[in-house]
């Protein structure tokens, strides 16, 4: 307990999967918590479970690819809770899944602009509260896709691989300014989003869900509190000599 005592968290997507874990346990470990997503009901939900617990948090509805919301809700976060300490950028979407030859135009530029440019959006009009309080923690949700490719769903790899380089470049451009930039790289966690894409295969869930956990070592998929701890490590003290980093939580997918 008590590992982010009295920090301001700030999570996108924080209303299911990864992002509902994460705003859970930073709240279990003292953070205040902007919970931010578009799914109103969700994050409402989340944050009077919360607050119901004895924890901290507010809801903000956000969509990621507007750069007007994203400066207004973070002027509201800052407004409200005196302080911006934390940034868990974990907004996305998985998009088109077939040959990069058959993607539209429509189709890459709608995902690049919630997995990338909210990215960019969010650390863009964060980093500057940071620097007012003398600095924090932002934490970017990029993928095992953003390390190594697997075939299918060419947007969504493109835009793991993006993050995963602005992490580290923002990591050396904000260093003076104490301000940590780290990556997560999750393999197949049983969030909503995957069990969507299995449920899309039509091969059957449970089916798919074996398959894909046939592909870890470990011998089965991820649960968001899987990665959400490894998120609490990256927001504390305890991270507090690591910047740059690729944090990759994957029942060994990658060391394969």
């Amino acid at each position: 307990m008590g590992r982010v005592q009295d920090k301001v968290a700030i999570v996108t997507g924080g209303a299911l999967g990864i992002g509902l874990s994460s705003c859970r346990l930073l709240a279990r470990e003292g953070a205040q918590v902007a919970i931010t997503d578009i799914l109103d009901a969700d994050g409402k939900r989340t944050a009077d479970d919360i607050n119901s617990s004895g924890g901290s948090a507010h809801f903000w509805h956000l969509d990621v690819s507007r750069e007007d919301e994203v400066r207004e809700v973070l002027r509201q976060v800052r407004q409200t809770f005196g302080r911006i300490d934390v940034l868990v950028n974990n907004a996305g979407i998985s998009g088109a899944n077939k040959p990069t030859h058959e993607i539209t135009e429509q189709e890459w530029d709608r995902l690049m602009a919630i997995n990338v440019k909210g990215v960019f959006f969010c650390t863009k009009h964060t980093v500057p509260h940071m620097k007012e309080t003398g600095g924090g923690s932002i934490i970017n949700l990029s993928s095992i896709y953003g390390i190594v490719g697997a075939g299918d769903c060419p947007p969504y790899h493109a835009s793991k691989g993006a993050v995963r380089l602005m992490t580290k470049n923002d990591a050396i451009l904000y260093a003076p300014d104490k301000i940590r930039v780290n990556s997560v790289h999750p393999g197949f966690i049983w969030t909503p989003m995957v069990e969507q894409f299995a449920a899309e295969t039509g091969a059957g869930v449970d089916a798919v869900r074996q398959q894909l956990a046939a592909k870890h070592p470990i011998g089965h998929v991820g649960e968001p509190e899987d990665v959400a701890w490894g998120i609490v490590y990256l927001a504390s003290e305890e991270a507090k000599f690591v910047t740059g980093s690729e944090l990759v939580i994957d029942g060994g997918y990658t060391a394969q």
